[in-house]
Formats: C-alpha cells, sequence, structure tokens
C-alpha cells in the first residue's frame, strides 16, 4: 500500500489540509466564535448560516458575531441579521 504524497507547500491551505479534514469527519462542526478567529468545539467541515441556514465550509468561514455566537454565509446576511435584532 503506497501512501499518499503531501500537496506541496504552494498549494492552498484547504487542498493541503483536506485530506486531514476528510479524516475528521463529514458533518456540521461546532465552533466558538471570537473576535477575528473561532475555535472548533466539534469537529467537522461546515457551519450553517444563521440567517439562510445556507452549509459554510469552514474553509470560507467569514462572517460571524462572536456576542450571538453565530455564523454569516456573507455580508448580505450579517447585515440582514443585525437589521433584524433592531
Amino acid at each position: 500500500m503506497r501512501s499518499r504524497r503531501p500537496e506541496p507547500l504552494s498549494a492552498p491551505p484547504a487542498a493541503r489540509y483536506r485530506p486531514l479534514m476528510d479524516k475528521i469527519a463529514a458533518d456540521q462542526a461546532v465552533l466558538h466564535y471570537g473576535d477575528g478567529e473561532f475555535a472548533v468545539l466539534k469537529p467537522g467541515r461546515f457551519v450553517r448560516c444563521a440567517v439562510t441556514d445556507k452549509p459554510i465550509p469552514l474553509e470560507v468561514l467569514r462572517y460571524w458575531s462572536p456576542s450571538r455566537q453565530q455564523p454569516y454565509f456573507g455580508p448580505a446576511e450579517f447585515i440582514a441579521s443585525m437589521q433584524a435584532a433592531t
């Protein structure tokens, strides 16, 4: 049995870590959202948008609210959530 060659360092981070992530979990992750970073509480590939319920792969997650502990698919969903709260 041959081992798989690791991706070159020039490959995007998601491509380098995808085989490892595939082994860990194939379901929804649980995260703790901080200021500018998040911590993985339960490994998984994605989280669901708090507004649209769309799956968001962890490697593209960029928008969340630390105070509400909610992820958002994009800036439009974040703004919609803030407007609905007021």
